[in-house]
């Protein structure tokens, strides 16, 4: 899942490796590779202060979350035979570029369970992080999943979410001024006059999950076959759209090609404080939300440093600051005033809690149902 096309840089880490604290081969190492710009430096810097002692922190920031998770798998590579090593067997630097084991990693929630499948994360122990009662219980409970990596009420904690970020809307207020109306919820995009004049993302999951929520069923059905409607009303949307993309849609509608898209949050805000006519919103009758977390790649040592970045992280005030200064949503609710947000960014990160608690995340299907989903949207696609 791609929803990482236009990148905060504002604030936050450098590209290169920030590293932090004395040198020394016998010290203390904090190793974190994280999503680029989803931590401000600021709040790295506070951590170090607050540590008692000198730790070194290597916070290694990098561009995608599927960059991110092919990390973890390499780490549980097992290592290359003489014969598959080939001629690098005789060239000590290439045998020595394998990128150590980090104690945490950046993943998004939509990962989480092929990473618990594949064996390359290990469970948390809940009680070694101060904070994780300050945690509502939707959040505990999208990572709390069985040994198949499937939401459990009763399973093992396997990621400590930092942040989140929903599905909205983006549209060219200049288009919409001789309308009379500007979109508020799904159902608007069925209107007349946006017919070819959309932007989707290419993902069956967000499209077919935003045509279920117009109709008043959950992002999560699992037997969409047996929705009444479903299909009809899918077919028409595909009507209203001029193309399908997640990585590209929001070009078209800065041009002018399209007047509304269908994005995540992190790629429209940059985008909303370089062009003031573009307004985002989130549809009121709730949307499809989605979280970074922190987890331990298998093979990291149990440190107690790693548990106390997390925990920092859920703190009120640091959460504030995350919030803040990489222009995101806490799961904490941290208390921020809107004069703190800027004006064209309120809509997305001044939370509406009764639109939140309609809201869903993308959770894990049954094979069979992830085949439905796949199976509609291209059938529809292509008509």
């Amino acid at each position: 899942m791609d929803r990482r096309s236009f990148l905060l840089a504002t604030g936050t880490l450098a590209l290169s490796q920030l590293l932090i604290g004395c040198n020394g081969s016998s010290q203390t190492q904090l190793k974190v590779q994280l999503l680029k710009g989803s931590i401000p430096a600021q709040v790295v810097n506070k951590f170090q202060k607050a540590l008692k002692s000198q730790e070194q922190l290597k916070f290694a920031p990098v561009e995608q979350i599927q960059d991110l998770f092919k990390q973890l798998q390499n780490w549980q590579q097992q290592p290359k035979s003489k014969d598959e090593q080939g001629w690098s067997r005789y060239i000590p630097w290439i045998q020595a570029q394998k990128t150590p084991v980090a104690d945490l990693v950046s993943l998004g929630d939509f990962w989480l369970k092929a990473a618990i499948e594949q064996k390359l994360i290990q469970p948390l122990n809940e009680a070694e992080i101060k904070q994780w009662s300050a945690l509502d219980e939707r959040w505990k409970n999208l990572v709390k999943r069985n040994d198949n990596g499937n939401p459990d009420p009763q399973g093992k904690v396997w990621g400590v979410p930092y942040r989140w970020g929903s599905t909205a809307i983006v549209y060219n207020s200049k288009k919409f001024q001789g309308l009379g109306w500007t979109p508020t919820d799904w159902s608007d995009l069925w209107r007349s006059e946006l017919r070819s004049r959309i932007s989707l993302l290419n993902h069956p999951r967000e499209v077919i999950g935003l045509v279920l929520k117009k109709l008043g069923n959950s992002y999560n059905t699992e037997n969409i076959d047996q929705v009444p409607d479903l299909e009809t009303e899918l077919r028409a949307l595909n009507q209203q759209v001029k193309f399908y993309n997640s990585n590209t849609y929001l070009e078209p509608l800065i041009i002018e090609d399209t007047w509304l898209a269908v994005g995540w949050s992190e790629d429209i805000i940059p985008v909303l404080s370089r062009y003031p006519h573009l307004k985002a919103v989130i549809p009121k009758s709730g949307t499809a939300i989605w979280a970074d977390l922190w987890v331990r790649p298998q093979g990291a040592q149990k440190d107690s440093l790693a548990n106390q970045w997390m925990d920092f992280c859920l703190q009120s005030a640091i959460a504030k600051d995350i919030s803040v200064l990489s222009k995101t949503n806490s799961p904490i609710a941290p208390n921020i005033v809107a004069s703190e947000i800027p004006a064209q960014l309120r809509n997305l990160l001044v939370n509406n809690q009764e639109v939140l608690a309609k809201s869903e995340f993308l959770l894990p299907l049954p094979p069979e149902a992830t085949k439905q989903y796949e199976s509609l949207f291209m059938a529809i696609k292509i008509e």
